[in-house]
């Protein structure tokens, strides 16, 4: 098992007092009911996958879960939100009961979170494996902050190396790299068990799991193609603009139903939406947001592909990395991309409460200044001070552009 960066922050909020009922959400299989199990051994485990026993479980009193259950585990949660309303009245009846509410299914989990749970409890999120993550052989390896998540907690001083051959971590990082940009990040194919064929075959899986599991439980749908079909238009446009009139036209459905779909992938974890940021009004800027899959396993298996990427592919896994490592040491960040309408654009800018990072990516084994050229010109565009910008690619050589802009190996700054 791989340990999970997560893993802290869990035990922290479980013994404080927001942590009384703590939600923890994200993608089907992320391994949120085995980290949680693991954690918390002596919690009740309760499924409401069952129908028969959802039913039961649905009808006892506060009294009956604060005497039966005082300390649990909910899992699939969404199946039955009712339950939440039992939960709610246990937690303002008595202060020892403690529970962990766990849901793949972010739309009718939250919904009925804000309404019930509303400053009663702490909500925690669980993506695919990080690099970083990724990196460990065991529960009890610890999870090491990449570079980049030293940059945000403020961990890191001096200067990169002037080379990722002289990372003393190289040949782990670049295993953990090559690894995560051919097969994803999913606990469950990160194994040394399995075959290639059969990780191939898990993701496959999961893609139709997810389609009758997770989709149904978002909208009672009675036909699913129209679904699938944007699943693979954006699959193949991972990294791209999202014109919602195009796409409509070409896939036959409506602009509605686009953007409703486009939601829904984003709402199970399956794809990060980038808003253009805009908040220059004096600027000319493209306002249309981007889509990002998160995992790169799930677009090959989308796809029916093995092996090789294009460039907005690579573009999106970086972005998806970055995002996770961020969202896991609790950063308190807002993602955009920006792009001006004369096309100068800049693949992602981290907008903090004082300051901005941006980030160009290029698939290239070799980069130049030349790449990097929309990142010198931000400063006169945005309304905050630029604090460091990145140019990561493959490129091994570390170069210092000026005293803010630095392009640096992906693997060495993220693994």
């Amino acid at each position: 098992m791989k340990n999970r960066e997560i893993s802290i922050n869990l035990l922290q909020k479980s013994t404080s007092t927001f942590g009384r009922i703590m939600v923890v959400t994200g993608a089907r299989q992320t391994g949120k009911t085995t980290l949680v199990k693991k954690l918390f051994p002596d919690y009740e485990y309760i499924t409401i996958e069952d129908p028969v026993l959802r039913n039961v479980y649905k009808g006892l009193s506060a009294q009956q879960w604060k005497t039966l259950y005082p300390n649990a585990i909910l899992d699939e949660i969404q199946k039955e939100p009712g339950i939440i309303e039992s939960i709610k009245a246990t937690y303002d009846q008595w202060k020892e009961p403690r529970y962990i509410l766990l849901g793949s299914s972010q739309l009718l989990l939250m919904e009925k979170v804000r309404e019930s749970l509303a400053g009663r409890c702490t909500i925690m999120e669980i993506y695919p494996l990080t690099l970083p993550e990724i990196r460990t052989n065991s529960w009890n390896e610890d999870v090491l902050e990449s570079f980049f998540q030293q940059e945000l907690t403020a961990n890191f001083t001096g200067e990169y190396l002037p080379s990722f051959l002289l990372d003393k971590n190289r040949t782990e990082k670049l295993q953990a790299y090559n690894y995560y940009l051919q097969l994803g990040g999913y606990p469950a194919v990160s194994g040394t068990d399995e075959t290639l064929d059969e990780k191939y075959e898990w993701l496959q899986n999961y893609v139709r799991t997810y389609l009758e599991r997770d989709v149904r439980d978002l909208a009672s749908f009675r036909d699913l193609e129209p679904f699938v079909k944007l699943q693979q238009y954006l699959a193949l446009n991972t990294g791209n603009l999202i014109n919602a009139s195009s796409i409509a036209k070409q896939l036959g459905i409506s602009i509605k139903t686009v953007q409703k779909y486009i939601k829904y992938f984003e709402i199970s974890y399956q794809a990060i939406v980038l808003p253009s940021w805009s908040k220059n009004s004096t600027k000319r800027l493209v306002k249309t947001s981007k889509v990002h899959y998160m995992d790169q396993g799930v677009v090959q298996a989308i796809l029916h592909k093995r092996g090789g990427m294009t460039g907005n592919e690579y573009e999106s896994a970086i972005i998806s990395e970055i995002y996770k490592q961020a969202k896991n040491v609790q950063s308190q960040v807002q993602f955009y991309f920006l792009r001006t309408h004369d096309n100068k654009e800049v693949d992602l800018l981290l907008e903090f409460p004082d300051c901005y990072y941006a980030f160009e990516i290029k698939m290239a084994a070799k980069v130049s200044r030349g790449d990097a050229k929309h990142l010198f010109e931000l400063e006169e565009i945005l309304d905050k001070p630029l604090k460091k910008a990145f140019l990561l690619s493959n490129d091994p050589e570390t170069k210092y552009f000026d005293k803010q802009t630095i392009a640096i190996h992906s693997a060495m700054f993220l693994g």
